[in-house]
């Protein structure tokens, strides 16, 4: 068995009928993944709200709110998604820094939980569309803690150098401003420092942080919720994150008496180490300085190590014998930053292998682009041993089917 449970001879079966590159999700991880989170925090009231920016198949996004889990949208395109996928709407919040007059409607006509508002002027503009339908927006106030969450600064967004959220310099004024304009009901504060945390004292830090924040406002009487946000890591190589028990114990210690609900956005430790993109080998290559793996896998199908320097891990499906090679695994893509790894000792590969790269259920399928005219690959879910195509694979006429 391979990472993930996945076995190589479905895995070949896979290849064989739905050809490569080809995610795969392994569906009884995802399963466990969700139990394992409601129940660490079963002790205390708390709204799940995952992250679809993660994956958005939809397939996936159902089995994920079936288990009573709503959703974290950064879109109005990511709002009717998980509408489509059975999100009850009072568990969606919408997040980012620059929602679209159309998308703040969106929300407040479909009645979701919360807006979580990034700035002064964004709560004027929720207040303005929603009196001028004779509505009412929940809001929460993001505040950017300032807090170093010690990860990839790309995905770090905590901090005062960022875009995201609400200085605390100015949180008088944004409580003042949602508690007096018409049509918002102050539904609590959040945060989100950033993604694939691994020390679980910055989320006690943030909990502590906020929970003392919110000591002025809780008599107001809608005003119930504390959101922190997601990202807790997940193991790609060698770290070594939290457990969900850890991670839970850290969040819960400071909130056990100031009576407020929470709000969590897991995103990428949910469906993450689900997936696995699987590519066959191409054709090798020998250059004075470089070993290539030359595979049908490109950035534009895992665009993380290209955009991230990311660290994915990658196997051979079947075993390989002989002594390990120093490769670089590239794709077809006319770029030189067309690479899944870099300096990666794997064992011998040949024209025709088939390679599994780990660890990919998330940021990978819903960053993927038609980059050099690349058909998307397809996505395959695996439940009792059985593979079932969620999203087809592309064609060469959808390349071209919304051009006029």
């Amino acid at each position: 068995m391979l990472f993930g449970n996945f076995h190589p001879d479905l895995l070949s079966q896979i290849a064989r009928t739905h050809g490569t590159p080809c995610y795969v999700y392994a569906g009884e991880k995802i399963d466990a993944q969700c139990t394992a989170l409601l129940k660490a925090f079963s002790s205390h009231p708390t709204t799940f709200c995952y992250a679809v920016k993660a994956n958005t198949t939809r397939a996936l996004l159902e089995k994920i709110f079936r288990k009573g889990i709503g959703a974290d949208v950064v879109s109005g395109g990511e709002l009717q998604r998980a509408l489509n996928a059975g999100a009850r709407a009072d568990q969606i919040v919408f997040s980012g820094v620059g929602k679209q007059d159309w998308e703040i409607e969106l929300g407040i006509d479909r009645g979701i939980l919360a807006f979580n508002a990034e700035s002064l002027s964004e709560l004027e503009r929720i207040s303005a569309i929603a009196t001028g339908k004779k509505k009412s927006a929940g809001v929460f106030l993001r505040v950017n803690p300032n807090i170093d969450a010690k990860t990839n600064p790309y995905i770090a967004t905590g901090l005062y150098s960022t875009k995201f959220g609400i200085a605390e310099s100015l949180l008088d004024e944004a409580v003042h401003l949602g508690l007096s304009l018409p049509g918002l009901k102050l539904r609590g504060l959040g945060c989100h420092l950033g993604s694939q945390i691994k020390d679980a004292k910055v989320f006690k830090q943030a909990a502590r942080r906020l929970s003392r924040l919110t000591e002025s406002l809780k008599t107001h009487p809608d005003f119930q919720y504390l959101d922190l946000g997601g990202g807790l890591a997940v193991r790609y190589s060698n770290e070594k994150p939290p457990s969900v028990d850890a991670y839970a114990k850290a969040v819960l210690s400071p909130l056990q008496k100031n009576g407020l609900k929470l709000v969590l956005e897991p995103g990428r430790w949910l469906i993450a180490e689900s997936g696995a993109l699987l590519t066959r080998v191409i054709a090798t290559k020998k250059t004075p300085k470089k070993r290539f793996v030359i595979v049908d896998a490109a950035m534009n199908d895992l665009i993380r190590p290209s955009l991230y320097e990311a660290y994915h891990p990658i196997v051979p499906v079947e075993p390989r014998k002989g002594p390990a090679q120093t490769v670089d695994i590239v794709g077809p893509i006319c770029e030189t930053g067309d690479f899944l790894a870099l300096n990666r000792k794997l064992p011998p590969l040949k024209e025709g292998d088939l390679v599994l790269v780990g660890v990919t259920g998330a940021y990978s399928a819903a960053m993927a682009s038609q980059y050099n005219s690349r058909p998307r690959a397809p996505e395959v879910l695996i439940e009792a041993g059985r593979p079932k195509v969620i999203r087809r694979r592309e064609t060469l006429e959808s390349l071209t089917a919304f051009e006029v």
